[in-house]
């Protein structure tokens, strides 16, 4: 039998991600279940390897992650936890940042090293092809033809199944698409901070699915007088499930993946598929934020 505690992440809706692979919108980001600065092993394993089987079990089919969290330790606890996947689980990383240390990201996009990348995903990941497989940051200092143009190769080769990009603007997906197919982008975009809204817009009438990472940014919005806090306790709710309920509702493309290495705050996000808020609170949580 089917209850609410049981199927959270169904409540968000679905999304067929490149047209063909459907996911439940509420996903799960992995960057969290690293230590401190996204730099080695999460403080408690077992934790995390609870909560990568409890969102499963709550629904979540779409999963989120990069060889440079950790380096390399979330993609592993991906296939601890949870290989060999459901048929329905879609596992999305990407490649493009390299790691000199906790905090540090400096972007890599050279040809030959995103290749070595995927390579290494697949088997990281122990799969045969990866559903989606996203440039994490363009790399200026290489052409972009250069670094899309070789997940294209991955993926005429059965590698890569879609291509997505991230932290990119509504003229390089533009350009990226004139050497591939992209089928997603994924920006900073939450409640309190929206710079992406031109690029969200554009997705929505593309049909291309947005994935905002860093979704639940509330803390500069709660209070005692908040709008966000009011709205919450007025509809039993935590404000991160009602940030997480205005996102779905901002867009039908939109794919939100908060990630935490606690599977009772993993519980907590996934109520936020459940929360449907009015056209009035949409509008009143909207006027929040930047």
């Amino acid at each position: 039998m089917t209850t609410s505690s049981t199927s959270s992440a169904h409540a968000s809706g679905t999304f067929r991600i490149g047209g063909d692979l459907e996911v439940n919108r509420l996903g799960y980001g992995t960057m969290q279940l690293t230590g401190p600065g996204v730099w080695g092993p999460p403080k408690n394993h077992d934790e995390a390897i609870r909560v990568l089987k409890r969102a499963v079990e709550l629904g979540v089919n779409f999963f989120d992650t990069a060889d440079s969290y950790g380096p390399y330790v979330a993609e592993e606890l991906l296939k601890e936890a949870l290989h060999p996947y459901g048929d329905d689980v879609v596992i999305a990383t990407k490649a493009g940042l390299t790691r000199t240390g906790p905090n540090e990201w400096p972007p890599l996009g050279r040809p030959e090293y995103l290749r070595q990348e995927a390579e290494m995903s697949l088997r990281r990941l122990g799969l045969d092809r990866i559903d989606l497989f996203q440039l994490h940051r363009i790399d200026p200092q290489v052409p972009l033809e250069d670094q899309v143009g070789e997940l294209k190769k991955l993926q005429d080769e059965g590698k890569i199944r879609h291509i997505g990009l991230s932290e990119v603007t509504v003229d390089e997906v533009k350009a990226a698409q004139q050497i591939a197919t992209i089928v997603s982008v994924q920006n900073l975009y939450n409640l309190q901070k929206r710079d992406a809204e031109e690029l969200l817009d554009w997705s929505t009438e593309q049909g291309i699915g947005f994935i905002p990472w860093f979704p639940l940014a509330t803390g500069g919005l709660t209070g005692a007088d908040s709008p966000l806090s009011e709205l919450a306790e007025r509809k039993q709710a935590s404000p991160a499930q009602i940030a997480l309920a205005w996102l779905l509702k901002r867009s039908p493309v939109m794919l939100p993946i908060p990630g935490t290495s606690s599977v009772a705050h993993l519980e907590d996000n996934l109520r936020g598929a459940e929360i449907e808020l009015t056209d009035d609170e949409f509008e009143e949580l909207s006027k929040l934020g930047s």
